[in-house]
């Protein structure tokens, strides 16, 4: 049995599901996080949590602590399916159709990411370092790792990992070549409450992607927590609009940035609601009182940017997880699956080590040559994503939506497609 002492900087979710694992193990980890309280990290929206996800986090945390994940899924998830902007369907998967294992770590759920960060925080007072901002790092004489905070102190460890998001800084010293590029996508993002809604079953318990014949492109997804479970908790606090204790539909709009005004980024709320408003002006009606209906303080724009590969790097005692390294467009609804399935091999190898059944050194490179391969292929599916929903091409589209219909026409076909959408 070997001591080896792993530092996550950064307690995002790969990064936490990591120590959770980590520390399940009996291996010593400790997680520098800047913010400097909990209520801090009170942001975010309804994510995807696939099998890959859900494996990683059922390994990762102690049986109750996986039972309160369970807890916090939305309930009553339905499909997902592929709409006209009239929401005529091109191909309706149902939710019994999508592949999976049959286990509940095999499962897609869609999970408050508040919800989901709450949990991999519990039982974590004695491994968290809040207000604990990280500047730079150094080796040290015996191939260790020291780094170094903004207030002036140090920690050191064995290995580090660079769990520190897509400005990483530790991704900055280690491989300051990569680079993150604006891929000439904007999304406009709100949220609908369920509560007292009146919008069609469509929209209130199917997941969609709408696919006009035109430009840019729509998405829709439900959260609906369990009332029952949420009684029993501390609920957190009202101030957070619609946070995980309210039930909505959360939806996307996806286009060219030229397509919008030049300083749509800095449009309050309200306008940011008019401007999708007046492109979803001739589609189906729900859509625009999806959209209408949505709370201004909930409506923001991001310009979408993706990181450019890299090639493998000198392996030494620092490493990278998720965004850090692979940051990703939305688009494919696969970047937090991927950094819990880095923190999820990171674990298995740590612990190897930890064992005494691997060297640090080339436990660390297997991981990180894994990590580049997966990683970087779901990058450039959120980005071919984030190209075709640019795209003004409406042969592309026309031919795009034909494939759906084909498929969604053939059973054996469509069971295949909803098997490779469930993996």
């Amino acid at each position: 049995m070997n001591t080896i002492d792993v530092m996550i900087i950064g307690g995002g979710i790969g990064g936490l599901c990591l120590a959770q694992g980590l520390r399940q193990a009996g291996v010593a980890v400790t997680v520098h996080e800047r913010t400097h309280v909990r209520t801090d990290w009170l942001q975010g929206y309804r994510i995807h949590v696939n099998p890959h996800g859900s494996r990683a986090l059922h390994a990762a945390l102690p049986p109750a602590t996986w039972q309160a994940f369970l807890d916090t899924v939305s309930v009553g998830d339905g499909g997902f399916g592929f709409t006209t902007e009239h929401l005529d369907d091109l191909l309706r998967l149902p939710a019994d159709e999508i592949g999976s294992g049959d286990g509940p770590q095999d499962q897609h759920y869609g999970v408050s990411r508040i919800s989901l960060r709450e949990v991999l925080l519990s039982g974590m007072d004695d491994v968290l370092r809040l207000g604990s901002e990280f500047t730079h790092y150094e080796i040290t004489g015996d191939g260790r790792v020291t780094a170094h905070f903004a207030d002036g102190s140090t920690a050191t460890a064995d290995v580090l990992i660079g769990a520190d998001g897509a400005n990483s800084r530790v991704r900055g010293q280690l491989i300051p070549h990569a680079r993150r590029v604006d891929t000439g996508v904007i999304a406009i993002a709100g949220k609908h409450r369920l509560d007292g809604a009146t919008l069609p079953r469509v929209l209130t318990h199917e997941t969609n992607l709408v696919i006009p014949k035109d430009r840019g492109s729509l998405f829709t997804a439900v959260w609906r927590p369990d009332r029952n479970l949420l009684a029993q908790r501390d609920q957190i606090p009202a101030e957070f609009l619609l946070d995980n204790t309210t039930p909505f539909v959360l939806w996307g709009f996806n286009d060219a940035a030229a397509a919008f005004p030049v300083d749509v980024e800095k449009l309050s709320g309200a306008d940011l609601r008019t401007v999708v408003l007046n492109r979803v002006a001739g589609w189906a009606p729900a859509l625009g009182d999806l959209v209408g209906g949505s709370d201004p303080q909930t409506i923001n724009a991001i310009r979408l940017r993706s990181a450019t590969p890299v090639d493998p790097w000198p392996t030494g005692a620092v490493t990278l997880l998720g965004d850090a390294i692979h940051n990703m467009t939305p688009l494919a609804g696969v970047g937090a699956n991927t950094a819990l399935r880095d923190a999820d091999l990171l674990r298995r190898k740590l612990t190897a080590v930890a064992a005494g059944q691997d060297a640090l050194v080339p436990a660390l490179q297997d991981y990180e040559q894994q990590m580049l391969d997966y990683g970087f292929a779901a990058v450039r599916q959120s980005l071919r994503n984030a190209k075709q929903t640019a795209s003004p091409s409406r042969l592309g589209r026309t031919a795009f939506r034909t494939v759906l219909r084909t498929v969604n026409a053939i059973p054996p076909v469509r069971r295949r497609f909803a098997a490779q959408l469930g993996q």
